[in-house]
């Protein structure tokens, strides 16, 4: 009923309303959360305690217009092209020309800005996208959520069901991998990312190398007229040498700096509410994170 009303609504109006919600719940939200975050933005962007709180609170904020967008996907499914621009779409359509339509790929992304609409955008240019999805705790947030996906073109999987996400690689699908967030130590490689030792996942180089595709990054921000831009770059292919873990962690590495970079050119639509170094200092001892930062080239932090 929410979601019917508001594709009755503007969607610029809908936009400043989610706005408007977000910024009081960001005034309660819990003094811990917000600390992670502002921690998170100073040791990765060196920037003052009141830019670091600015940044943190419009990364929060955005979330409301991101809600609000979701909810607009039964009218936003037919506007789609004006609502997200698309560059580097090239890069996909040549791949699949090349290959007859017959072999999927990877896409890689991060938690910047509506990620959600990528699917979308991707689905509504031809691109058969296979989103995989971390299961809700509420079956019924679970069940909206995915039906939206569903609405706007996706096909989606959830985290564990990697024979299927393989099946429909063979047969063409683009399998969408956001690999931003913490995972734990088993699940994992240790790479530099914002020049700190940090836990990444390794699912697209391992389904790269596995199936020799390639891995198209794409990252979404925000335009300054509430519109936004979906920029594809051109692919880039996993080294099959003897040594299979090397492999995957030379490219795992290769992909969290392009998400650096990306976090680094739009702070503000990154999701740093994520404790996203726990798995660091919870889960590995002081020895082994210097070990690390030795390996990778760290020293004191700097």
């Amino acid at each position: 009923m929410l979601s019917k009303l508001i594709c009755l609504l503007p969607l610029k109006f809908c936009l400043k309303f989610g706005r408007g919600l977000a910024s009081l719940i960001w005034v309660f939200l819990p003094a811990k959360r917000k600390k992670i975050a502002t921690e998170n933005i100073r040791r990765c962007l060196f920037v003052s305690p009141e830019e670091a709180e600015r940044i943190a609170r419009e990364s929060t904020v955005q979330f409301g217009s991101i809600f609000m967008e979701v909810l607009s996907f039964p009218k936003l499914k037919e506007t789609m092209d004006s609502h997200v621009k698309v560059v580097g779409l090239e890069h996909l359509t040549s791949y699949l020309d090349a290959t007859s339509r017959c072999r999927g790929a990877v896409i890689m992304t991060c938690h910047s800005d509506n990620w959600e609409l990528m699917g979308g955008a991707f689905a509504q240019n031809g691109i058969p996208l296979v989103g995989v999805a971390k299961k809700q705790k509420s079956e019924d947030a679970d069940k909206f959520i995915n039906e939206y996906r569903t609405l706007i073109g996706m096909h989606i999987t959830y985290r564990s069901g990697v024979r299927e996400m393989y099946k429909m690689l063979d047969e063409g699908h683009f399998i969408g991998l956001i690999m931003d967030q913490d995972v734990g130590r088993d699940d994992g490689v240790v790479v530099k990312f914002f020049n700190q030792a940090t836990n990444f996942v390794t699912g697209a180089a391992s389904m790269s190398r596995f199936r020799k595709v390639p891995i198209f990054p794409a990252f979404m921000h925000k335009n300054s007229d509430g519109t936004h831009t979906l920029e594809i770059f051109p692919p880039l292919q996993v080294e099959r040498t003897s040594d299979k873990h090397a492999d995957i962690k030379q490219m795992t590495q290769r992909l969290a700096l392009l998400i650096e970079e990306h976090v680094k050119k739009y702070p503000e639509e990154w999701f740093w509410l994520h404790d996203r170094w726990k798995s660091m200092r919870v889960e590995f001892e002081p020895e082994e994170v210097e070990k690390f930062n030795e390996e990778l080239g760290i020293r004191n932090g700097e």
